[in-house]
């Protein structure tokens, strides 16, 4: 009789059989809603399900995934044992090999005479597979299914092997973790830097890496003794440390007023601190512009007022370092937020009943507990700021980093990918330089608040002198944000800015027009656009926050090897600029078997992997406040993994998980050159529409354009923080009552 313990075998095998038998295994070029019933399904040559492919279709090689599913199916039937573990671990591990080769050779277009000379190792396995000339699309949902499903096996095999202690549900976790990882960010990110290393003749050696590398263009230090402009490399490095650095101290300012002080502007607060996360990155660097640029009211008031002539002084290293502030800033704030609620007030008033004062409590003992939240607010930060393109190219003028020098590379009249390709090798070098001093500075400290014994004390109010620095930090800056989004406002409804004020809204009835003709109809050329982003950004967001938390989990919880190549996995993709990012998953996803190029999967693809960091940072932060105890107790009392994290773990991660919904979403909706690559017609999304509309001069429908992004942006932000909540500490509030 088959045994309890192998029901989660038995229904992966299942499933996996299902998708086999009942679903087409290649890519269907204009999606499922296509198909017409089981004819195609069964009678079309490349949109058959697998079993029909077999039977039918002279594609025999594909039986090997069924029948490393039957043994799985076999495998459930057996005691939960070594031999168990050895026919899972065998058979899932050998078909999920066997489907990937023959996917990646017979995909590969073979010549019609097989025994021509030159051919590469895939086309010789392709015309012994299949035959000379032989090819097959893509993977479609059916072969997806049916890999996931092999790959659970192989984890659930490795785990009756005595691996990852046993335990089910941490070997799968871990293994699809790891591929989704391995496919998505590495394989696409290397395939792309390893031009670097072809030279001109098209030839591999290092040498060409090495010249590129050396360039005075990257290294050189001009500006050090004369007026040249410095090489790129410095210049990124500067301004990576700088932000990583302004936005900790903002957003840990902005955390603590909101937190701990019962100021006024608390409410103002909360409405601009993430305001501009919800922006488009170019439309900050417009509003500045129009206030600073050479026609803007700064410059204007100058020559107005002292004779002074406008100028481009703001086109530079301080306007980028400026727009990047405030484009970054929120993002410590909500990491520094979830940090801050997550103090045991408990700790705090032990220091004060001691005689400790409350800035020697502060810090003594809050300060201290912040350190996790601290580095992980600065690696982002600086990691963001040296892979941003959107601000350096609307207002860096003369100033170049490596992410614009890379765009240029690529998008240029010189095409160069392999300069390109060295330049973004640089970009993961510096993000994994950071990598390592985050974690030499933090080290294996101990900074766990909550520890499931109970916490009802009062959070301890800033000492005075903290509060009036924060105060004196934050008040000017969200002032600043609410004049830089009242002029970016602004510019939607005049008719041309800086030549005719004369209010009008027919920038905004451009866009979003809507007519009646027997029916509502979206007449505004905005429309499609806006649909398309709000649906994949919809998409995308759960799977983020979902992918991200699990990961930081497992990097905190589950000991494992490869951890430290797992974890630089997950936050590769911040370290590689997105245009280089987007070209990666055109190299990587345009022929089989991984052909999603042209379809809206590759931009949620795109749009999870690009944003997974923060989620992932976010999770660690909250993590390692969280005592294990908990997730022991649970396991003692016969919980099993994936019930101790749905109803113990997941409910104390409410601001990590609010934070990851909301970046997610917010900059799969901004996000400008990870996807400028991969839009297509049928694609196009508002960030492309909105470069579209600047392109053409027509700023008033761009920023009309974006305040409609901005509020729709912000309706849904407040949507997830309602729906996720405020995590419950059984804390007391200063008036006594439960908090």
């Amino acid at each position: 009789m088959k045994s309890h313990h192998n029901s989660a075998i038995a229904l992966w095998a299942a499933f996996g059989l299902a998708a086999f038998v009942l679903l087409p295994w290649h890519m269907v070029p204009d999606g499922l809603s296509s198909l017409q019933g089981w004819g195609d399904l069964v009678g079309g040559h490349d949109t058959s399900t697998g079993l029909a492919q077999v039977l039918l279709h002279r594609r025999p090689w594909l039986v090997v995934a069924a029948v490393a599913l039957v043994l799985g199916l076999a495998a459930a039937a057996m005691a939960p044992a070594r031999r168990q573990g050895r026919l899972l671990a065998w058979a899932a591990g050998l078909g999920l090999a066997a489907v990937l080769v023959q996917g990646f050779a017979i995909g590969t277009p073979v010549p019609a005479d097989a025994a021509a000379p030159g051919l590469s190792g895939p086309q010789e396995l392709g015309a012994l597979l299949a035959g000379p000339g032989a090819t097959q699309p893509g993977f479609g949902l059916g072969a997806a299914i049916v890999l996931v499903a092999l790959l659970t096996l192989l984890a659930f095999g490795l785990a009756r092997l005595g691996a990852f202690k046993g335990d089910l549900f941490v070997a799968a976790s871990v293994l699809i973790a790891g591929s989704l990882l391995l496919l998505f960010v590495a394989y696409p990110v290397l395939r792309a830097l390893s031009g670097a290393f072809i030279d001109e003749g098209g030839g591999l050696g290092v040498t060409a890496a090495l010249a590129r590398l050396g360039s005075e263009r990257i290294w050189g230090v001009g500006c050090l003794h004369s007026n040249l402009q410095c090489g790129v490399a410095w210049n990124t490095l500067f301004l990576g440390a700088v932000i990583g650095a302004g936005t900790t101290v903002l957003g840990t300012m902005l955390a603590l007023i909101e937190d701990r002080s019962d100021s006024r502007i608390r409410g103002a607060l909360r409405v601009l601190a993430p305001l501009p996360i919800v922006t488009p990155p170019f439309v900050v660097g417009l509003g500045l512009i129009l206030l600073f640029g050479r026609a803007g009211i700064v410059n204007q008031f100058l020559e107005w007022a002292f004779g002074i002539a406008p100028s481009r002084w703001f086109y530079g290293a301080f306007g980028v370092a400026l727009a990047q502030m405030f484009a970054f800033t929120p993002i410590a704030f909500m990491i520094m937020r979830g940090v801050v609620q997550g103090i045991g007030p408990s700790l705090e008033e032990a220091s004060q009943t001691l005689g400790a004062s409350r800035w020697h409590t502060f810090w003594k003992v809050t300060f201290p507990l912040m350190k996790p939240g601290l580095a992980n607010a600065f690696l982002v930060g600086f990691i963001e700021s040296i892979a941003d393109f959107g601000n350096p190219i609307v207002v860096g003028g003369q100033f170049s980093v490596l992410s614009t020098e890379v765009f240029f590379a690529i998008v240029g009249a010189q095409f160069d990918q392999g300069r390109a390709a060295t330049l973004a090798w640089l970009l993961t070098l510096f993000a994994l330089g950071a990598f390592a001093l985050q974690r030499g500075l933090l080290g294996k400290k101990n900074y766990t608040t909550l520890s499931g014994k109970g916490d009802a004390g009062i959070p301890m109010r800033l000492p005075d002198a903290v509060r009036r620095f924060a105060l004196a930090v934050s008040v000017p800056w969200l002032l600043f944000t609410a004049v830089v989004y009242v002029f970016a406002f602004c510019g939607g409804f005049v008719k041309i800015w800086g030549r005719d004020y004369t209010p009008t809204l027919a920038h905004f009835r451009s866009a979003f027009d809507i007519a009646w003709d027997g029916g509502l109809q979206l007449a505004g050329i905005g429309w499609p656009s806006l649909i398309t982003t709000l649906k994949l950004a919809a998409i995308s967001a759960p799977l983020t926050a979902a992918l991200g938390l699990m990961v930081a989990w497992l990097l905190t919880r589950v000991q494992f090897r490869g951890r430290n190549l797992f974890e630089f996995s997950a936050l590769m993709a911040f370290a590689i600029p997105g245009t280089v990012l987007g070209v990666s998953y055109i190299l990587a996803f345009n022929v089989p078997p991984f052909e999603l190029t042209g379809t809206s999967i590759v931009i949620v693809l795109c749009f999870v992997f690009r944003n997974l960091p923060v989620g992932v940072r976010a999770g660690v932060a909250s993590f390692k406040q969280l005592d294990q105890s908990l997730e022991e107790a649970s396991v003692m009392l016969r919980a099993g993994t994936a019930r101790t994290l749905r109803t113990v773990v997941l409910p104390l991660l409410k601001p990590a998980v609010a934070a990851a919904l909301t970046y997610s979403f917010v900059r799969s909706v901004t996000t400008v050159s990870a996807v400028i690559f991969l839009v297509t017609a049928e694609t196009e999304l508002a960030t492309t529409f909105i470069i579209g509309r600047v392109g053409q001069g027509d700023y008033g429908v761009a920023l009309a354009y974006s305040t409609v992004l901005i509020i729709a942006m912000g309706v849904v932000t407040a949507a997830i923080h309602w729906t996720v909540g405020r995590r419950k500490l059984g804390r007391r509030n200063t008036a006594g009552g439960a908090q």
